[in-house]
């Protein structure tokens, strides 16, 4: 970490967030957030980009990360400001998307005071977001935002949320953090693949279900050729972030939006593989429709974790059964 004195906490969260590789702020910015875009001026390198309500914010970042692929951060006005952007923020919790929202706060010795913004800003954060936290002194805001950042760059990506009370950022001695390494993907469960590898070389009407980055090449193209190795269907889940299309890319639909279409097109199979996705199930449940899009007695493998490793795994367990040479 870099200390100085003459850093206050904004700015040493700014110079943290560009270290860390987030170069672009979506920004609804009120009194208490002041001293932030103060930094945002005064500091090169920080793209910022104002949203005139706080649910355009949060969806211009949704967006910037599914097509970039990394994630920008947000900066909102204390927590009603945090509550208008949350439909978005939910979609993009959905989608997976990488967010790490900044949002100010009432300076900490004001809070008990109980004045008209005041709100459990961390109580509302927590139900968009995968990790949150307060900071509470100037030296603490460059370390939280560091991690905030790592947490938004997980493999899958995660909503983060950090809250700046005023003082924390207009206050001296701000410490710049150094960035942290990203995580490592989960590990493969070594059962699962074995049991899909199983179903796909010994089994019949079997779909391979993808979402997330398994829709995106290289994966996409390696879950096509195995699938015309074992004759596998290949769908995609109905909400995913970014699937890319176009000429020389594998055509791939999705598992149908209305309930009645998505039973009928999930009918016929009797297991599906699950790849970074979860079982179907409808998006509504009225009386006498069945919660689930797919028949009671179908079985579900789950594969989650590193895409490359996953499908290297697969290979050289089909590889060990019959017509190797078909997945090439």
């Amino acid at each position: 970490m870099t200390s100085s004195n003459e850093l206050n906490g904004a700015e040493a969260l700014v110079h943290t967030l560009l270290k860390s590789g987030v170069d672009t702020c979506f920004a609804n910015p009120g009194t208490s957030e002041m001293h932030f875009v103060g930094a945002l001026d005064r500091i090169p390198g920080m793209h910022c980009v104002l949203g005139l309500q706080e649910n355009v914010v949060t969806g211009m970042a949704d967006g910037y990360y599914r097509i970039a692929g990394k994630a920008a951060c947000t900066l909102l006005h204390c927590g009603p400001g945090l509550a208008n952007g949350m439909g978005n923020l939910h979609n993009a919790r959905r989608a997976r998307a990488g967010i790490v929202n900044i949002v100010g706060d009432q300076a900490t010795y004001h809070r008990p005071l109980d004045a008209p913004l005041t709100a459990d800003t961390e109580g509302m954060a927590r139900t968009v977001s995968h990790w949150v936290r307060t900071s509470m002194d100037v030296g603490d805001v460059g370390r939280d935002a560091a991690v905030a950042v790592q947490a938004a760059n997980e493999v899958s990506g995660q909503i983060s949320t950090l809250i700046l009370p005023a003082d924390s950022s207009w206050n001296q001695g701000g410490v710049v953090a150094e960035p942290l390494p990203p995580q490592m993907p989960p590990p493969i469960d070594p059962h699962a693949v074995v049991n899909s590898a199983r179903v796909l070389h010994g089994k019949k009407n079997v779909l391979i279900l993808l979402a997330d980055k398994a829709t995106h090449a290289p994966a996409l193209g390696l879950a096509w050729r195995l699938a015309q190795a074992t004759g596998a269907d290949l769908l995609a889940s109905y909400s995913n972030a970014h699937m890319q299309r176009g000429r020389g890319r594998v055509a791939l639909e999705r598992v149908p939006y209305g309930t009645d279409a998505a039973i009928e097109a999930l009918s016929r199979y009797e297991h599906i593989i699950l790849v970074n996705a979860v079982p179907p199930v409808g998006f509504l449940h009225i009386q006498a429709s069945p919660q689930r899009n797919t028949h009671p007695t179908l079985s579900c493998t789950f594969c989650r974790g590193s895409i490359r490793t996953r499908w290297r795994l697969f290979r050289r367990w089909l590889m060990s059964w019959a017509h190797p040479r078909r997945l090439f």
